[in-house]
């Protein structure tokens, strides 16, 4: 384990918080790069100065950069593998026509093919009438005005009146289908967008592709994506659709008219708005790029507020107040940078649109002048040309006026089809650079009873629970090896505890155990209770079936794997407090859904049918039943929390639990999540890190007495006193293919010489 100190203010007081906390601009992983980060808060120009690669004479200090010059002065693996169309240095690569269309239609198309297909194209339709019907009022009106302002040129009062009654009445008519086809987009916009929330949240948290688009900084702000980009994306790909479509009708209906009236200006119409579209694509060409790194930079100043809010307290015991301001102002430095670019390239854009719309309005007069003098047409029909040049320009010049709304739409569709082949990556197997792939299988008891040779007697493995062989861990991305060749049986009351010096990778073997990670080769197998699932796929081997980590299946079931179901629980060393109550606390993950649901009381009128909450469904059977209130409460008393219950009123009572609850606190509620689950297996990492021995001791008699056999992670010596064996785990040597680790038993006479190897 490597460690950076950059000492930016000596001799000063420095407080540890209990949780580490990285600086946001950093972008680590730390199971990529094994080293940490200790820096002590100043100003920014000595702590630029002391890292290795950085300029002191640079204005625009880089930390991602220069932080890469001082992790290449460790010879530490590659950083992170992220966007690979950013260069770092803000710059990103326009994409090609072509793919912007592909990525348009991928983004786009599943909604029209959906569970919701039909209602949604019955409304598209209703949509695209209303438009048409808005086509046929305009030309109406064309005509009345033409007929309005012969009657006013012609001083005939009578007509006058008659065509103005006429006008009145087409206000009263036409205005309503103006109004309910922008109301029916709306709605339509807002139902797509609601469906694609839901089709887009659901890949991204299924088979833990999250966890790998977070752990390996795959892209950037998949959050911001999901959200802006999405609503972005619904209400303009239907407003640019309804704007084509009446683009279309209009240049048809309103070509007529123009043409009818004078062929030459026809002709002046197309030579304007092919030289205006074509100066405008000129002018505007860096404004996809601009946006695309503007909606960039705007999301990642607004993560940097949110990790400040996260980690308020950790920060505050750093006394980084001073570091985490320098910090966003960089990132708000780097938006503003880009945003006043974006202005400079749409002012020069405006300068000539402007002019372009304006010179339209005396452009068709001035050519059908010389016909009005000669007394070849009337009045009325100079207002009827102006407003069909008018029509048909818009129609033949939409690059011209929408051009920063088509470039900032691009950057939309260019972050969401980039966000949605991570998504289609991650189900394919992509994200995984590794073609050797660690096997993670789930057996059933019943199939561990097998015959001896000679088939008269039962070999009874059913106390067996965990089975690795031969198993090589990677990391990955750079793929180093963290564990070698390893093998191990794990039986019931068979407690494992895994030691070893910081780096070595006992997280990460939990993190295979978990199904995280699976870079690497060997065989990983749990012995599960599948006796009331009625979906576990049959085998020749009896109820064996094998977890591709990949994407998270098993065999020919349908949906994830729950390892929580299947009597497989993990404790990390800060435990997750879900945003709710403290009954929602208790009962995370196993039932969190059916308190959600029972919370919600049904749905309410007017909801989607798609975004009501489906049964769970699969890989249920080992699921306990629910909890009771009394079981919540005893179980509170078992880990030495009933006191929390008088401090915040009930069960029921909604917090910010990870700011209200200290992390020894945390650390029990967990235990309590675990001992309400009654899991076969548990994997704690470091559980109890924040407990005293006292407390310790009780929550691991706790599961002792449930009948749970855990595998811990940790390094207090106290912890020999609560398991059967050893695993300890050293640091791979690549000069060498010996393995890393051995096991031994522990026991009352051993004890002190293995504490004191």
């Amino acid at each position: 384990m490597r460690t950076i100190t950059v000492d930016a203010r000596p001799n000063t007081l420095f407080i540890t918080p209990k949780k580490p906390y990285t600086a946001n601009n950093f972008h680590l992983n730390s199971h990529i790069v094994p080293f940490t980060i200790k820096y002590y808060p100043s100003t920014m120009p000595p702590l630029k100065r002391r890292i290795k690669g950085s300029s002191s004479s640079s204005e625009n200090w880089n930390f991602r950069n220069s932080f890469r010059s001082a992790v290449a002065a460790t010879d530490s693996p590659r950083l992170d593998q992220g966007n690979n169309n950013d260069d770092g240095d803000g710059q990103r690569k326009v994409p090609e026509l072509n793919t912007l269309f592909r990525r348009f239609w991928k983004v786009a198309a599943p909604y029209w093919f959906s569970e919701d297909k039909v209602q949604a194209r019955l409304q598209l339709a209703a949509v695209f009438a209303l438009t048409l019907g808005t086509t046929g009022i305009s030309v109406g009106f064309n005509f009345l005005g033409r007929d309005f302002y012969n009657a006013l040129a012609d001083k005939d009062q009578e007509q006058f009146t008659k065509q103005l009654l006429y006008y009145l009445g087409a206000f009263a008519g036409g205005i309503p289908f103006f109004v309910l086809r922008d109301y029916a987009r709306e709605v339509l916009s807002l139902r797509w967008r609601s469906w694609m929330t839901k089709f887009y949240m659901q890949r991204y948290l299924k088979n833990q592709t999250f966890y790998k688009i977070q752990s390996q900084s795959i892209i950037d702000n998949p959050d911001q994506r999901i959200v802006d980009d999405l609503s972005s994306f619904t209400g303009t790909a239907l407003s640019f659709s309804l704007t084509f479509f009446n683009a279309a009708v209009d240049l048809i209906s309103f070509s007529n008219i123009l043409y009818g009236i004078y062929p030459p200006l026809f002709i002046v119409l197309l030579a304007y708005s092919v030289g205006g579209t074509a100066i405008s694509v000129f002018l505007g060409r860096e404004l996809v790029t601009l946006n695309f790194l503007q909606e960039k930079k705007e999301a990642d100043f607004r993560y940097g507020l949110v990790r400040v809010r996260e980690n308020a307290e950790s920060i505050a015991f750093y006394g980084g107040e001073e570091s985490e301001i320098q910090l966003l102002l960089q990132r708000f430095s780097s938006a503003f940078e880009n945003l006043t670019r974006l202005l400079i390239s749409s002012r020069n854009l405006e300068f000539f649109t402007n002019g372009y719309r304006y010179l339209i309005q005396i452009l068709p007069a001035a050519v059908v002048a010389p016909m009005y003098f000669s007394g070849k047409i009337e009045f009325g029909v100079i207002n009827q040309s102006v407003s069909a040049f008018n029509h048909v320009l818009g129609d033949f010049s939409l690059v011209v006026y929408q051009f920063q709304a088509i470039s900032a739409f691009s950057a939309v569709i260019d972050r969401l089809g980039e966000f949605d082949d991570v998504l289609d990556s991650s189900s394919s197997k992509c994200l995984s650079s590794s073609v050797e792939e660690i096997s993670l299988t789930y057996c059933s008891e019943q199939s561990s009873l097998l015959l001896e040779a000679n088939g008269s007697t039962l070999m009874d493995k059913c106390q067996k629970v965990l089975d690795i062989e031969n198993l090589t861990l990677q990391t990955p991305t750079s793929e180093a090896t963290l564990i070698r060749d390893l093998s191990l049986v794990i039986s019931k009351k068979d407690h494992l505890l895994v030691t070893g010096p910081s780096g070595s990778g006992k997280t990460s073997l939990l993190r295979a155990l978990a199904g995280l990670w699976n870079t690497g080769r060997g065989k990983i197998i749990f012995y599960v209770n599948e006796g009331n699932d009625p979906q576990a796929p049959a085998s020749s081997e009896g109820s064996a079936f094998k977890v591709n980590t990949a994407d998270g299946t098993a065999g020919e079931l349908e949906g994830p794997v729950k390892r929580n179901d299947r009597g497989i629980f993990f404790l990390p060393q800060r435990p997750y407090m879900v945003l709710g109550t403290l009954r929602q606390q208790l009962l995370y993950p196993i039932w969190a859904d059916d308190v959600i649901t029972t919370s919600d009381g049904g749905n309410p009128a007017g909801s989607l049918p798609f975004l009501m909450r489906n049964p769970s469904s699969g890989n249920s059977g080992g699921k306990p039943s629910k909890p009771t209130t009394d079981d919540l409460i005893q179980v509170l008393e078992n880990v030495r929390l009933g006191y929390i219950l008088s401090r915040f009123g009930s069960l029921d009572s909604a917090y910010e639990w990870s700011s209200v609850l200290s992390l020894g606190e945390q650390q029990r509620l967990a235990f309590a999540r675990l001992l309400l689950s009654k899991p076969k297996l548990v994997l704690l990492d470091e559980s109890t890190s924040a407990l005293d021995e006292a407390n310790e001791a009780h929550l691991y008699r706790q599961i002792e007495a449930a009948d749970i056999t855990y595998i811990s992670v940790g390094h207090r010596r106290t912890l020999y006193d609560y398991h059967t064996r050893n695993l300890h785990i050293t640091t791979v040597d690549p000069r060498s293919n010996e393995r890393n680790w051995h096991i031994e038993p522990i026991n009352h006479d051993s004890l002190y010489n293995v504490l004191n190897r």
